[in-house]
């Protein structure tokens, strides 16, 4: 194994650049009718560019205490129907112990900035 590899192959530094990595504030989330772990949410990815989102782990974060983090997102994803929402990006997370930690900024950074 190569250091934490999922088995899934190597990717090409190509193919790593053309993620759109951004950071985005979440500006509000909210329950979908009938739907238990997962949220829509809205996102913010500064200069007017705010987003969709389906939000996981709505099992463990109530939807206000997301509002206001600044997180870490794709922004190039092809958009995809989840529940019944339209989702146009993608949070990042770390997976520990089936619980979604986001991948966040120091609050310093703007958003919209660039991941590289």
């Amino acid at each position: 194994m190569d250091g934490g590899s999922r088995g899934n192959g190597h990717v090409s530094y190509g193919e790593f650049s053309r993620l759109d990595l951004r950071v985005a504030v979440i500006k509000s989330a909210e329950p979908i009718p009938g739907r238990t772990r997962i949220l829509r949410g809205v996102v913010d990815l500064g200069g007017g560019d705010e987003r969709t989102a389906v939000i996981g782990g709505a099992e463990h974060y109530a939807p206000a205490d997301l509002a206001g983090r600044t997180v870490v997102v794709v922004a190039n994803l092809e958009p995809r129907s989840l529940a019944g929402v339209e989702s146009e990006a993608m949070l990042l997370a770390a997976d520990v112990d089936g619980k979604p930690h986001w991948l966040t900024v120091d609050g310093a950074v703007q958003a919209g900035s660039p991941v590289r």
